[in-house]
């Protein structure tokens, strides 16, 4: 009798749907929705969608490199002073930078097991409050943050009055400028799901 081929495990992210969201009447940034279909015992979730922007994507590899220092972790795209949100091919440059940098880094088995990871990619969480759950220091776990999220679709709801402002982190992806993108002002907005996420859907 043959034995069953085992399925194989893969791993699906997708960097999309850049979005500007404005700071206040001169600043703006621009946030990516990160999609994630995976069959991996690695993953509390399935399929999940989030949102990020590129300082964060900057904190998670300072975080992954200094958990890891014998790996080489993928570089980033390239902080620019000549970075636009008019331009629609700097916009493009840098999410699939940022798509090929979280592919390369969730292939690696050390890199999967930093619970920052799952929770920078499965949850709206701040950096801050990623720090807090992987330390113990919240009533959530990190699986009950991830299945919170799932559920609600919008940010983890903070423990603390009030949240350290994101002023803290270096704003390296600010941007005074309007284009053609989708805008949002509303966070749990911003922060949705663009469709159905029960099938792979192709990039163009």
């Amino acid at each position: 009798m043959t034995p069953k081929h085992e399925k194989q495990e893969f791993v699906t992210v997708l960097v999309r749907d850049p979005r500007i969201k404005k700071e206040d009447s001169w600043h703006s940034h621009i946030d990516y929705e990160i999609f994630i279909h995976t069959n991996s015992m690695c993953f509390t979730r399935k399929t999940s969608c989030v949102r990020r922007r590129f300082r964060e994507f900057v904190w998670l590899r300072q975080r992954l490199q200094s958990n890891a220092v014998l790996i080489q972790l993928p570089e980033l795209p390239p902080r620019t002073p000549f970075f636009s949100t008019n331009n629609p091919q700097h916009v493009d440059q840098r999410r699939e930078g940022l798509q090929q940098f979280l592919q390369q880094i969730l292939q690696n088995p050390v890199l999967l097991s930093d619970s920052r990871l799952h929770l920078f990619v499965q949850t709206q969480l701040s950096p801050e409050d990623i720090e807090a759950c992987v330390s113990g220091h919240t009533k959530y776990s990190v699986a009950e943050a991830i299945h919170e999220f799932a559920t609600l679709k919008r940010r983890f709801p903070v423990e603390h009055k009030e949240r350290k402002k994101e002023e803290n982190y270096v704003d390296s992806d600010s941007e005074s400028s309007s284009s053609g993108l989708g805008h949002s002002s509303d966070d749990n907005i911003s922060h949705g799901c663009k469709g159905s996420t029960s099938a792979v859907p192709e990039e163009p």
